[in-house]
């Protein structure tokens, strides 16, 4: 049997796996991140549980939220309006809406290359003037299997210290200012800060961490994407004081200019060093992207998690999360692991 059969027949197993899962054991999911790694997270989590929290970094600063934030002074709206369309169901209704918020306008004018949700969450922040309300609004609309929270209630800017940013001078540290420039820069990323250095957390986001059964951190891009979430105080300290268990999910590939060379190891490594305070319960990995996977266990055993490997890319071969199959991982997860209570 080849290396693709073997993973299409995985498929069909957590397939039937899901489908048949009793109703009503729903546990209470917080998922963090931003763009497509939370993206794989959520639409894999809505998949065994109606009780999913999203909560997302406002570092974005390209692109058509870089444009908004720029021009309004609003939260960058492109990564939650990926986790709403991520949220979004299967059937007609769902698929319209998530092509519909992901749409963006091609056109020889200043409308070109906006997203169509993000014009809609800004119009509707705009018109509430609180943007918990406003993307609540915008998720009973689209029929959002979860709730999308930004993590902080200001828009943050995301600099990182980079050793070797001019291949002229490889030992030089020079700092790298903005999410869009951190996730391609050359040279390795050493560590990453946000500015304001204190920012206020949402409290709702802050709540749910609270009351989780599960709390979710990654995949994603890690410097700007995941390690930001560590950077927020107050909800570093829910993150650090919640009963919840916690899951660390890796990637499958280190990311070009950010994580280049990274073993998946050395992305512990780098969340231990922005969160000394912080244990995890699980570390998920692909089983296919961890060459030595006894220094994955020992890296994991230091944040106090244990390893599990599982299938859980795409088994075309791209480097990217399969839903079934990630969901199939999770829910092993949240029933193998134990958990604080009664899920809800």
């Amino acid at each position: 049997m080849t290396g693709r059969q073997l993973r299409q027949r995985r498929l069909s197993r957590a397939t039937a796996a899901l489908s048949g899962r009793k109703r009503g054991a729903q546990p209470k999911v917080v998922a963090l991140g931003g763009g497509m790694g939370l993206s794989a997270s959520l639409t894999a989590l809505r998949r065994i549980t109606g009780d999913l929290t999203a909560v997302v970094t406002v570092a974005d600063d390209g692109g058509s939220s870089g444009r908004l934030r720029e021009e309004l002074g609003v939260l960058p709206p492109g990564d939650l309006r990926k986790a709403l369309a991520a949220l979004c169901g299967d059937d007609a209704w769902g698929r319209t809406w998530a092509q519909v918020i992901q749409h963006r306008f091609e056109s020889k004018g200043d409308l070109h290359a906006h997203a169509v949700g993000n014009l809609l969450i800004v119009a509707l922040w705009e018109q509430l003037g609180d943007p918990v309300q406003a993307l609540d609004l915008v998720g009973k609309l689209l029929g959002a299997h979860g709730r999308v929270l930004p993590m902080s209630a200001v828009p943050l800017e995301l600099q990182a210290l980079v050793r070797g940013h001019d291949p002229r001078c490889p030992e030089d540290t020079v700092t790298v200012r903005g999410q869009a420039t951190v996730a391609l820069t050359p040279g390795e990323v050493q560590s990453v800060h946000v500015v304001p250095a204190d920012p206020p957390a949402v409290p709702e986001a802050v709540a749910a961490v609270l009351d989780a059964d599960w709390v979710v951190l990654g995949p994603g891009s890690w410097f700007s994407s995941v390690i930001p979430h560590l950077l927020v105080p107050e909800l570093l300290d829910a993150l650090v004081t919640t009963k919840a268990r916690k899951v660390l999910s890796l990637n499958l590939a280190p990311q070009p200019g950010e994580t280049d060379g990274f073993s998946p190891q050395r992305h512990l490594e780098v969340l231990g060093r922005h969160a000394p305070k912080l244990a995890m319960d699980v570390v998920l990995a692909d089983e296919a992207a961890v060459p030595d996977r006894e220094s994955l266990a020992d890296a994991a055993q230091r944040l106090g998690a244990a390893v599990e490997l599982a299938p859980v890319a795409s088994p075309d071969g791209v480097p990217i999360h399969d839903p079934e199959l990630l969901a199939a991982a999770y829910d092993r997860i949240f029933r193998m692991h134990g958990r604080i209570g009664p899920w809800r």
